[in-house]
């Protein structure tokens, strides 16, 4: 798996993460609206811990995220690269599997605005979404619902740098680190997962001052740029900056599950079940759905599975949500055709029989997931 090395002086960071004083006093600002520039950061589509065994989760079957990439129509997702043995490993409760995967998710699929704010003590936090995390830099740890899943953090302003440390589990950490840079101002939020201690897979996010106001503002008119020069040396076009904004007018989607292997089928999985299943999901949110189509805006699933010695299915599954659309590159001279990932969720499940409605209820929930996303962007 590939390793991104944080961009000088953040290497440092590794030997203060457990520091919980406030360092030097705070003398950079974070505060302000934040764009992600996705040709600036480097975020691997890998990133993740090791997998290990869960227990059932209350719908049944076992549950972890992926820590593979993504694939495409027609291709097929890259394996993660985690030792077999892995499976060996000490069990981790239901609540640890939903906060490694809650965490890891935001990792791998960071969010493409922030908006922060300071005031003496606190660090507040607002996504796209218009998600809040108020974090308080005095106490030593305190207590977060994140999506309904209790996680702890712990935040410190060390040298203007803000570190923000979730705690996964007893061995597992995830620590973001937040620094500014000027001459073009940026706001750097280098990403490290930490387990048993050691450093291990990391994220590099790069956000350009932006001006368009966060959702929880209650924003309902677009904010656009116009030949503001961005890092790149470029000149924006316009564009509609508010959250969501690339789901805006969405409500049809075409459907493509992936031929799955004779592992998958022997193991219960298929092509046409699974289809109208996650059909009939889109049908009652709303949406007109066009089964086995990946001409327009789609909804594409890629499954892996195998079987274990013992009989177990393992199956790896990715959802997602593709589109087209013509942009020139900022190599190119002219635009050209090109796919967009919208939305993306991915998992791991291992289970005995039966192993497809486990699969099944996992991606249903994927989708209902995107369905409340979408619908919350055409508000």
């Amino acid at each position: 798996m590939p390793r991104w090395i944080p961009l000088a002086p953040l290497a440092i960071v590794a030997i203060i993460g457990g520091l919980t004083s406030t360092g030097s006093a705070q003398t950079v600002s974070f505060a302000g609206t934040w764009t992600l520039n996705r040709t600036l950061s480097q975020i691997p589509k890998e990133i993740g811990f090791a997998v290990i065994q869960i227990p059932p989760d209350p719908a049944g079957g076992q549950r972890a995220p992926a820590s593979g990439g993504r694939g495409g129509r027609g291709g097929s997702a890259p394996q993660s690269g985690r030792a077999p043995g892995a499976f060996g490993a000490p069990r981790e409760s239901y609540e640890d599997s939903q906060r490694r995967q809650l965490l890891t998710d935001e990792a791998r699929n960071p969010s493409p605005q922030l908006t922060i704010t300071e005031r003496p003590g606190q660090l507040t936090i607002v996504d796209d979404q218009g998600r809040t995390r108020a974090l308080s830099t005095t106490a030593i740890r305190q207590s977060l619902e994140l999506l309904n899943i209790p996680v702890a953090v712990s935040t410190t302003n060390i040298q203007n740098r803000y570190i923000v440390v979730y705690d996964v589990s007893q061995d597992r950490k995830v620590r973001y680190i937040y620094s500014r840079l000027d001459g073009p101002s940026m706001l750097i939020v280098d990403i490290e997962l930490i387990e048993q201690g050691k450093a291990g897979d990391t994220a590099h996010l790069v956000y350009e001052p932006g001006t368009a106001s966060p959702a929880a503002a209650g924003a309902t008119t677009s904010s656009a740029t116009s030949g503001t020069p961005t890092a790149t040396g470029r000149s924006a076009e316009a564009f509609d900056q508010r959250p969501g904004a690339e789901l805006r007018g969405l409500r049809s989607l075409g459907v493509v599950v992936e031929a799955l292997s004779p592992q998958a089928k022997a193991c219960g999985l298929g092509e046409g079940p699974i289809e109208a299943a996650l059909s009939k999901r889109l049908t009652d949110g709303g949406f007109t759905v066009r089964r086995n189509a990946d001409n327009d805006t789609y909804l594409y699933v890629n499954i892996k599975t195998d079987r274990l010695p013992d009989g177990t299915c393992l199956s790896r599954y990715d959802t997602t949500i593709y589109s087209y659309t013509t942009a020139k590159m900022s190599y190119g001279t002219s635009a050209a055709l090109v796919q967009v990932e919208l939305m993306h969720r991915g998992g791991i499940n291992a289970s005995s029989a039966p192993h497809a409605p486990a699969i099944i209820r996992q991606l249903e929930s994927d989708v209902d997931l995107f369905v409340a996303q979408i619908r919350t962007a055409n508000r």
